[in-house]
């Protein structure tokens, strides 16, 4: 697509993109459009030096659907749309500090999230992303078999994400604060794309489903490990102003935890999404032509 009302900047090979020339508080529909195909085609975009309202970062997030909230997280008080994502400089735990898809343990995960820099650590802070396309299209052929049509299993009390979510915020009104649990496909294919990603997440991901833990921690275990690769991601640095939209059907991000003594004050919109849909497991033998290969790569 030829963009001719935003500039559009990849921050790496892999996935993200900053995008110039827009004041996100004021925009006509033709750049709306450019910047929902950039989103769609780079997966996480940037904005620098936006100078906004609450109100209109809610305006804005609603560009991309309808608002939702976080689980057993508590939004502001004027705005519950908006969580205030917030680390002290007494605090150690910070929120979103291992690489993860966000609440995957819901039956119906988020589309994504809108947030923005309000209070920054004078270093450190970054968030990086990975893209999850990649990662399942580096797989082997083999890998990919296996993988296709197989379910695993998300949960609300899995290690640091839980440690995380529960140091920084109270359980938000009207919510049980049991466990919270879903089965989602290993590889799920993009609503509006029609791609092919991971989506299994050491944030979340405990097992597969008609599986213990244990038989499915080894390929579990490689999976962690190869979906963050260096080659599938890259890494933002914030500043006072920033703000990031993210696809959380076929990303992953991991917010870095490097500024200890410091604060940092974020605000976050949650996005309403859809549930997943899996690839519906081929009969033995059979082999996908390549016209169908490529239209999912």
């Amino acid at each position: 697509m030829r963009y001719r009302h935003i500039g559009v900047h990849p921050v790496s090979a892999a996935v993200g993109a900053e995008i110039s020339g827009i004041d996100i508080s004021k925009m006509n529909d033709a750049t709306w459009n450019e910047i929902r195909h950039a989103f769609l085609e780079h997966l996480v975009i940037f904005f620098r030096d936006q100078d906004i309202t609450p109100e209109q970062q809610i305006a804005f997030a609603r560009r991309f659907g309808e608002i939702g909230y976080y689980p057993m997280v508590r939004g502001m008080e004027a705005h519950p749309e908006i969580v205030e994502v917030r680390k002290e400089p007494e605090e150690k735990e910070n929120f979103g500090g291992v690489w993860h898809s966000d609440t995957s343990y819901l039956a119906t995960p988020p589309l994504g999230a809108v947030l923005y820099a309000k209070d920054l650590p004078p270093t450190g802070g970054d968030t990086l992303w990975s893209n999850m396309h990649l990662a399942y299209n580096a797989l082997s052929e083999g890998m990919r078999r296996l993988l296709d049509g197989l379910k695993a299993v998300s949960s609300s009390q899995k290690g640091a994400a839980a440690i995380g979510r529960q140091a920084r915020h109270d359980e938000a009104p009207g919510e049980s604060s049991g466990v919270l649990e879903a089965v989602h496909p290993v590889v799920r294919v993009h609503p509006e794309t029609g791609r092919k990603s991971l989506y299994v997440n050491a944030g979340h991901t405990v097992r597969f489903e008609g599986m213990t833990e244990k038989e499915s921690e080894p390929i579990l275990q490689f999976l962690f490990t190869h979906l963050i690769r260096p080659e599938y991601t890259c890494r933002f640095q914030w500043r006072t102003g920033s703000l990031a939209v993210w696809d959380n059907r076929c990303t992953q991000h991991y917010a870095l935890n490097d500024y200890h003594g410091h604060r940092r004050v974020m605000h976050r919109i949650t996005i309403k999404g859809d549930v997943p849909k899996g690839v519906a497991r081929q009969a033995p033998g059979r082999r996908s032509s390549a016209s169908e290969d490529h239209s999912q790569s």
